[in-house]
């Protein structure tokens, strides 16, 4: 009773939160809500026994993916008045793209059958003595694995294009040129002085301390005493 109230309660978060994904205005609020999807299928992987599954859930794509997509969408300069703009002129296109997707769903679907032993299978999934780790590792680095690899170049090329769209020229920023550094002369960066034995460093209008400033209370207390002086004479 307790895992079937957890998983209705699991779904329906992961239901509203894809919803705003697609639907919120804010791309940081869709990554946000995004993060909470993931979540909650980690969640309903645990119910289902499939453990390596939601760790892997939460590690990989909450902790790099999820985060790399939030961090692309606050570097990108986005504006938001202008993608708001087309979306009257876009929307037809995108009604057509809804329904043939959907319609491709519902031909999946209506073709679907469910296998005579599906339903022992899903209480236990794994071979006799056989870790739910165990059995997919065995499947993914032996019956799939150049799929796994095309998977991970996949991935490779979405972060080296995350890295490009985000790599920006700054004009005001200073670059190390090393040629000038090595190829500069002393006359470039050194005065010489000469100053005269025992003059110090006052002669070359170097002061240490620097005098303190005179206050301008002082100043205009002077003057006024200079005023009673001439006055008194």
């Amino acid at each position: 009773m307790i895992a079937a109230i957890a998983f209705y309660v699991f779904a329906l978060i992961l239901l509203a939160s894809a919803v705003m994904v697609v639907s919120a205005r804010n791309p940081v609020h869709s990554v946000l809500f995004l993060i909470l999807a993931f979540f909650n299928a980690a969640a309903l992987f645990l119910l289902a026994g499939a453990e390596f599954l939601a760790m892997i859930l939460v590690i990989v794509y909450v902790g790099a993916v999820a985060v790399l997509f939030l961090f692309v969408v606050m570097m990108l300069d986005i504006n938001f008045a202008e993608l708001r703009s087309g979306y009257q002129r876009y929307a037809p296109v995108g009604l057509a793209i809804g329904v043939v997707l959907a319609a491709e769903l519902f031909i999946v679907l209506g073709g679907w059958k469910i296998a005579p032993d599906a339903m022992s299978l899903r209480f236990s999934p794994n071979a006799a003595n056989v870790g739910n780790t165990a059995q997919l590792g065995k499947l993914i680095y032996t019956d799939y694995i150049f799929l796994f690899q095309t998977a991970g170049l996949v991935l490779l090329v979405a972060m080296i294009g995350a890295i490009v769209l985000t790599l920006r020229e700054r004009q005001s920023s200073r670059h190390q040129v090393i040629a000038r550094q090595v190829g500069r002369l002393p006359a470039d960066t050194l005065e010489m002085i000469d100053v005269r034995s025992g003059a110090g460093m006052t002669e070359i209008g170097i002061r240490r301390p620097k005098p303190a400033p005179v206050p301008a209370d002082a100043d205009h207390n002077d003057h006024a005493h200079d005023d009673h002086g001439h006055g008194g004479h």
